[in-house]
């Protein structure tokens, strides 16, 4: 009981409200805002936009990867990957003693008021929306549920950053528009590499408990240093990307600001280098998750302030 006190200090962990929000994992959450942003500001840039359809795509996105986040919580439990020792979780069944059924329902209710939300959505563009929702849905179940989950094969970022970067990124520029566009589909590829790169960040912290409970990420088949390297690859296959659509006018000139984030990005790749253990590179995990805020928020920016100039 010690030990574990110990540790929710090192992590700062607190009772009360703040045990649910954790349960969120709120530093993966950029990866469900941030491409409803961009999809949209895209949209916007040749027409007007659905505010109501935004805000309830962006919450049905939320509820998902939330749902994701607790499917991921509840199985890492049943199958002794996780314990009062493991960091990068919630926490909330091993740490402060939540009933794993109850995180369980609670996935299958964010995911049934995502398919509410799913509804309104269709109603007010295509009912072939639900047929992707649906499948995101499943996917994201299977992301650590079912009987070979996702997460313990080295496609674990490929998936997550498909479905969660391009496909995101294509449902709220098409719910807007009635159409989808090639340049939709090359302007999502930067995303889905960050939104990869949270994946293999947290593969790289959970290295060695992964390998142990068999795992195949990856990050362990590259090995910690390796893996890192290939991180820092990711990074620069976005922004070079950027750099490319800008050139070619896919993206406008003001999408030079999305730059500015390699600041953070470098920050990642430092704060890894030379760290073995969990705690130690919990600060180069959530910096992962301000590298795809931080640029997706500079490139959805400039897109909103191209419509002016």
């Amino acid at each position: 009981m010690e030990s574990i006190t110990s540790l929710k200090e090192e992590l700062n962990e607190k009772s009360g409200f703040q045990i649910w929000w954790r349960l969120l994992r709120p530093h993966t959450l950029t990866a469900s805002v941030i491409p409803v942003f961009v999809g949209t500001m895209f949209a916007l840039t040749t027409h007007q936009i659905n505010v109501l359809l935004f805000l309830a795509m962006l919450l049905a996105s939320i509820l998902i990867q939330s749902a994701t986040n607790m499917f991921n919580e509840y199985y890492d439990f049943v199958r002794g990957l996780d314990n009062e020792r493991s960091v990068g979780i919630g926490g909330t069944i091993v740490r402060d003693g939540i009933s794993p059924k109850t995180v369980l329902r609670m996935a299958f209710g964010f995911f049934g008021v995502a398919i509410m939300l799913g509804v309104y959505i269709c109603i007010e563009s295509s009912w072939w929306i639900a047929v992707i929702g649906l499948i995101c849905m499943l996917f994201g179940y299977l992301y650590t549920g079912g009987p070979f989950p996702i997460a313990y094969t080295p496609f674990g970022e490929l998936f997550s950053g498909f479905f969660m970067g391009t496909v995101i990124i294509g449902i709220s520029y098409f719910i807007q528009t009635s159409t989808l566009t090639s340049s939709v589909v090359w302007l999502s590829i930067p995303i889905a590499i960050f939104i990869g790169g949270i994946m293999m960040s947290n593969n790289i912290r959970d290295l060695d408990g992964d390998k142990e409970n068999g795992r195949r990420t990856i990050a362990i088949l590259l090995g910690r240093k390796n893996a890192v390297r290939f991180l820092a690859v990711m990074f620069i296959s976005a922004y070079f990307l950027t750099a490319v659509y800008i050139i070619a006018d896919v993206l406008p000139i003001w999408s030079v600001l999305a730059f500015l984030s390699m600041i953070k990005a470098y920050d990642v790749i430092k704060k890894f280098r030379g760290k073995t253990k969990p705690l130690e590179m919990m600060p180069a995990m959530a910096a992962t998750g301000k590298t795809n805020t931080i640029y997706g928020l500079l490139l959805g920016v400039s897109l909103l302030v191209s419509n002016f100039f």
